[in-house]
């Protein structure tokens, strides 16, 4: 019994001091990771503590002041993912509107690079039906398997890689000038178009994949949270209607996912309709919502639901928006005040001095050309069109 009960003390310790680290905004990963697992947090300090006070606790002073370190802990963890609950109000409308042309459907998925059971992932998009499909890890297999998708969606943006890093995006909708763009690390790539919706309005995607802090390589948040901020900054001046979506290797609570949407005003569906877990797809139990799907408060939402298994580490997601202009007058955005572009300064500039440049000076951020349009066998690199199909690229 004494080793019960100093492990449950341990334990208490331990994930509240995690959380205290979680209050920094250092990059480094041994702090970031905290902002992961908050809900395992607060399940594991409320039970630490429970227990503890219903076993051994003799009501000292010093047992009063871990168990109310532990209630602190567990109050803060809840209060950083209420928003995400079933109880929390919704952040973007339900439509009362019947689906038309001012329809969006996009499937995310990250396929993992090592898998190779491809039937699934095409099975899953058959019976979605999406028009538009963001895949990242995809090497040159994936990019061949995927290949059957461009009978029906003819507009393909692709790069693949051999670093876990590649992407692709196929549309059966017309892209506006395409992009690939290398905006922080020169071997992470990432995907900026504009759709033209079936009634004509542009929409513009952003489609990313920046690297995680992790200890293998001793990566911290730095080029992660520094592409996060410049692609809100991006989005700041444009004037259409805008989605960013993909595996962003962070969580729906954490600081800087907040500070992107305070900087790009976009709304997350995912408020007030629950986690939607996606990481890890192999372990019921250990579990965070890593790929996301963030829009302009003029679309309101038809349907969002993770996916069935592909075989990937991720579970994919599906969401149908339909952009409704005035819906924006009910879904306020959110705004960024000065200490946040303060804190977003820091962060590009911290990425300088580790990373050396930004996209800026990055030879290998290029811009569609019609050149670069035709597609070919030989190259499974780049954007292209379908044969036989007319595009406005």
């Amino acid at each position: 019994m004494a080793f019960l009960h100093w492990f449950l003390v341990a334990v208490g310790l331990l994930v509240s001091g995690g959380t205290l680290l979680s209050l920094s905004q250092h990059p480094h990963w041994c702090i970031r990771m905290w902002d992961f697992p908050r809900a395992h947090i607060a399940a594991v300090a409320a039970l630490s503590g429970g227990s503890y006070a219903l076993f051994f606790c003799a009501w000292q002073w010093y047992e009063w002041l871990f168990l109310g370190v532990v209630t602190l802990c567990v109050g803060w963890q809840c209060y950083k993912i209420f928003p995400y609950t079933l109880i929390a109000p919704v952040q973007v409308k339900q439509t009362r509107s019947p689906v038309d042309d001012s329809a969006l459907r996009l499937v995310i998925t990250n396929v993992l690079m090592q898998n190779r059971q491809y039937h699934r992932l095409l099975t899953v998009v058959q019976e979605v039906d999406p028009d538009v499909i963001l895949a990242v890890e995809i090497d040159t297999g994936w990019s061949e398997q995927l290949q059957s998708l461009e009978r029906t969606h003819p507009y393909v943006v692709c790069q693949p890689q051999d670093n876990m890093y590649g992407i692709m995006l196929l549309s059966r909708l017309p892209l506006i000038e395409p992009q690939i763009r290398f905006m922080v690390q020169d071997d992470i790539p990432s995907i900026h178009t504009g759709i033209v919706l079936r009634n004509g309005t542009q929409v513009v995607l952003h489609g990313l994949h920046p690297r995680p802090p992790e200890p293998l390589r001793d990566q911290d948040a730095t080029p992660r949270d520094a592409e996060l901020v410049l692609v809100g900054r991006d989005i700041q001046d444009e004037k259409s209607p805008v989605i960013v979506a993909g595996d962003l290797n962070d969580v729906a609570w954490s600081h800087t996912t907040e500070l992107f949407l305070r900087l790009s005003h976009l709304l997350d569906p995912r408020k007030g309709r629950g986690f939607y877990n996606t990481y890890n797809a192999n372990l019921w139990w250990f579990r965070f919502p890593l790929d996301h799907v963030f829009h302009s408060n003029c679309f309101k939402l038809i349907s969002l639901r993770r996916l069935e298994y592909v075989g990937s580490d991720h579970f994919s997601m599906a969401i149908e928006l339909r952009y409704e202009p005035e819906a924006a007058a009910e879904q306020p955005p959110p705004e960024a005040e000065p200490e946040h572009e303060h804190e977003a300064q820091e962060k590009v500039d911290r990425a300088v001095e580790e990373e050396g440049s930004l996209e800026s000076a990055s030879p290998q951020s290029r811009r569609s050309t019609p050149s670069s349009l035709e597609y070919t066998h030989e190259s499974r690199t780049g954007i292209r069109r379908t044969p036989n199909h007319d595009a406005t690229l």
